[in-house]
């Protein structure tokens, strides 16, 4: 292992969303899906890390990691509990917060639809309704008036592709529907419609307020899909689930590019549409073909051998690199990871993930690709969706019952990266040694 530096322009800090860490709204469809007896260990998101409460000590606990940035998701189910009703508490308990990273010199990056949403927009069919446009463009409108003088940078959605893919594909997540295809496509169109009038409107209004730092793009999950061999249908396969899982949601959220077999809204012009591109990355898929429709004509699975975290899923930091090069080329702009991260319980190898995917990172940044930020997922263990709290992806342990926090050793490390903008010999040793 070898220490490095990054340039000046790029900042590390670490992800959150509000569903996830908040604790305390029951108006939300995973607080539905809890109720229901759906997370798999038994917990609920109603409990959390109770951070609505526990805003300042967790900015402290950023400043002490050295953050220079934080991705921060806002709850819409607390702030339209009804349609067309907003709450101004939740809104001024958001621009509190967001006040309070400025003045500890962290900048936000707000995320407006992180898989969660009200019960109302839930039981109306939520993103497979047409007029969930309607809803998105207001719920923005809203929130950049309340929140637009002090936010810059903005992620309209997280990962269409999986809030689709697992509440409509397999249906583990809510609505919980198994193997709706067309709902799956519709879903599609109406989240790629709706990041393109989210990102013009932040544009326009914030242009209106005076600001021409406006920076808006979408959270996108990509993975590796590579072939298991070279057999036309294992090669096929994963392309397939590529295209299906990936690209049709970044060439329509990108540039408007509407790709088969997605059917175009009536208002998505071809355009630019990203300023940054969002990458959450984590691991990659092995693909053996298969002769079957339902599973897109492949198996999927982890290399023979590899190392895997504690949900099973490969740990391949040269994925990031590859994910970076092929985006990077085609779109040219800046990239923000905005997810990277580990499920480690024990805090075995979390250290030597975050070594090597940064690692890989600055390889790329001297090959000559513009990568920005770095948002480490996630600041501390929290309700990890369907997995719930047992699932510990967090530089900051969390005891769930006493909503006790400990820094991890990882986090430490990840501390002392952030303050040196890199990562020094001392570190490696520190931190490293025996990894």
């Amino acid at each position: 292992m070898q220490p490095f530096k990054f340039p000046e322009n790029f900042r590390l800090g670490t992800a959150t969303a509000a569903l996830q860490i908040e604790g305390g709204d029951r108006n939300n469809n995973w607080y539905r899906w809890s109720e229901l007896g759906k997370i798999q260990d038994g917990s609920h998101s109603v409990v959390a890390c109770d951070h609505w409460e526990r805003v300042e000590e967790d900015i402290a606990l950023m400043k002490q990691l050295n953050c220079q940035v934080y991705r921060m998701g806002l709850e819409w189910s607390r702030i339209e509990p009804q349609q067309g009703v907003y709450d101004k508490d939740a809104l001024a308990h958001y621009r509190r917060e967001i006040e309070l990273l400025l003045e500890a010199d962290i900048q936000p990056l707000v995320t407006l639809h992180h898989f969660s949403h009200p019960l109302w927009m839930e039981d109306a069919g939520a993103w497979t309704n047409p007029e969930v446009l309607n809803w998105f463009e207001n719920f923005t409108r809203v929130v950049v008036e309340e929140l637009g003088d002090l936010v810059a940078e903005w992620t309209t959605i997280n990962e269409p592709n999986v809030y689709l893919t697992m509440g409509y594909i397999l249906g583990t997540w809510p609505p919980g529907v198994e193997n709706d295809k067309p709902a799956y496509f519709k879903g599609a169109s109406h989240m790629i419609a709706g990041h393109i009038n989210a990102y013009k409107l932040i544009h326009r209004m914030r242009q209106k307020m005076g600001f021409q730092d406006t920076k808006v793009g979408v959270a996108n999950h990509l993975r590796i899909f590579d072939p298991k061999d070279n057999g036309p249908l294992s090669r096929f396969s994963s392309w397939l689930h590529g295209h299906l899982f990936q690209e049709v949601f970044l060439e329509g959220m990108s540039l408007g590019r509407i790709r088969f077999p997605l059917k175009k809204h009536p208002s998505i012009k071809p355009g630019k549409y990203l300023d940054f591109l969002g990458v959450n990355y984590y691991s990659r898929d092995i693909i053996k073909g298969k002769l079957n429709p339902n599973t897109l004509f492949g198996e999927l699975s982890v290399k023979e051998g590899a190392a895997v975290n504690d949900l099973g899923w490969e740990i391949y930091p040269e994925g990031i690199y590859r994910i970076c090069e092929k985006y990077y080329r085609r779109y040219q702009v800046p990239i923000y990871i905005t997810e990277n991260g580990t499920c480690d319980s024990a805090d075995a190898f979390r250290a030597k993930y975050t070594y090597d995917h940064l690692a890989e990172l600055h390889r790329a940044i001297e090959a000559g690709i513009d990568i920005q930020r770095y948002y480490h997922w996630t600041l501390m263990d929290n309700f990890e969706w369907v997995e719930g709290v047992s699932a510990r992806f967090g530089l900051i342990a969390v005891d769930f019952e006493t909503q006790e926090r400990t820094i991890r050793r990882s986090g430490l490390f990840f501390a002392d990266i952030c303050r040196n903008g890199g990562v020094k010999a001392a570190a490696i040793k520190t931190y490293l040694s025996g990894e």
